[in-house]
């Protein structure tokens, strides 16, 4: 089963973005998150769906 929820660690990996830019998003509500106690995830879905809406699509 695939992890849905990536910690900022993960998400670094997965989209090759160091951390502070991940948390400049975060800050400018610019990548949407989940807050569980003081740890901030992130939806895998979520992270795709905003990847696809950015892909330039060639002619």
């Amino acid at each position: 089963m695939e992890k849905r929820l990536l910690t900022i660690d993960e998400l670094t990996e997965y989209i090759a973005v160091p951390r502070g830019t991940i948390y400049n998003w975060v800050n400018q509500r610019k990548l949407p998150y989940v807050k569980i106690g003081r740890r901030v995830k992130f939806d895998k879905q979520d992270i795709d769906k905003i990847i696809d809406k950015r892909k330039i699509l060639l002619r």
